[in-house]
């Protein structure tokens, strides 16, 4: 009697790498961020709340020190949607790549166990982070509604039209950097104890804090190289009305995020066939 041998094995190019096998799966994906969603305020006394009350806090501290202490200038727009804006736009990229940066470590036991295509992992936590993102959008509207309603003229411009974009970015920036570390960090363990650190350096060099438009003129050409920078400045155009918004440099953004997330995709389906030896 014949027998058939089946071969299951990663794929190394990005060529190769089958989308469809995603929407095969999808019942696993949905499983994946349901969980992801559930532990983050799984036995905690305040649950869903921390989805306001993380990004409320860090506006106020940032208010106090940046904006009442050291006089950081913010376009002429109220301080605390001026670094709400660049805080929930900052932490849904960063979130991205501390979860996915830490996905074979956390996974080891799935992983050695069944196959399915551990990409789905991944991408699990960037819609299960976009979950909380959308959560504390909300929260940003409605605190640019009070705004408007107490006299401050705050307008939504035609760059709304770009906030899809600006959020698919984030997401494929974020996926394309956590699966670059993942799978450093296989041979590289150390890595992940310099990924907090490096994320927290990394947001001094984009416009969280402060507008483009203050930038020291020496230090500018750097700022406006963090590809994150453009989409922060295009969201606080777009939903504040002032901003450095420029077609270039989204344009540039966008160019910067496809090479992210293609290497990313290459060195993690590559990773993923040795990684439990090594791990």
């Amino acid at each position: 009697m014949n027998k058939k041998e089946w071969t299951i094995t990663p794929h190394y190019r990005l060529s190769d790498f089958d989308f469809k096998v995603i929407w095969h799966y999808r019942y696993l994906l949905c499983q994946l961020i349901h969980r992801d969603v559930v532990a983050f305020y799984k036995q905690t006394v305040l649950g869903p709340l921390w989805f306001f009350i993380q990004p409320l806090f860090s506006t106020t501290i940032y208010t106090l020190i940046f904006g009442t202490f050291a006089k950081v200038s913010t376009d002429g727009l109220p301080q605390p949607l001026f670094y709400l804006a660049g805080i929930i736009t900052w932490n849904y990229f960063s979130e991205c790549i501390n979860k996915t940066s830490l996905v074979f470590r956390e996974n080891v036991n799935i992983f050695g166990k069944v196959y399915f295509p551990r990409i789905i992992v991944p991408l699990g936590i960037v819609i299960s982070v976009f979950i909380r993102f959308g959560i504390q959008f909300i929260l940003f509207l409605t605190c640019l509604i009070i705004y408007n309603c107490i006299g401050h003229e705050l307008s939504i411009n035609w760059a709304i039209g770009l906030f899809p974009l600006l959020v698919l970015l984030m997401a494929l920036q974020g996926l394309g950097m956590g699966m670059i570390i993942a799978a450093l960090t296989v041979k590289y363990r150390d890595l992940i104890f310099l990924i907090s650190f490096g994320l927290q350096l990394l947001m001094y060099t984009t416009t969280v804090i402060y507008p483009l438009s203050t930038a020291p003129l020496n230090l500018k050409w750097i700022i406006q190289i963090n590809p994150m920078t453009a989409i922060i400045e295009t969201f606080r155009y777009a939903f504040l009305g002032r901003g450095s918004f420029s077609w270039q440099a989204l344009c540039y953004s966008t160019a910067i995020t496809t090479i992210i997330i293609s290497i990313g995709i290459i060195v993690f389906s590559k990773a993923e066939k040795t990684f439990i030896d090594t791990i």
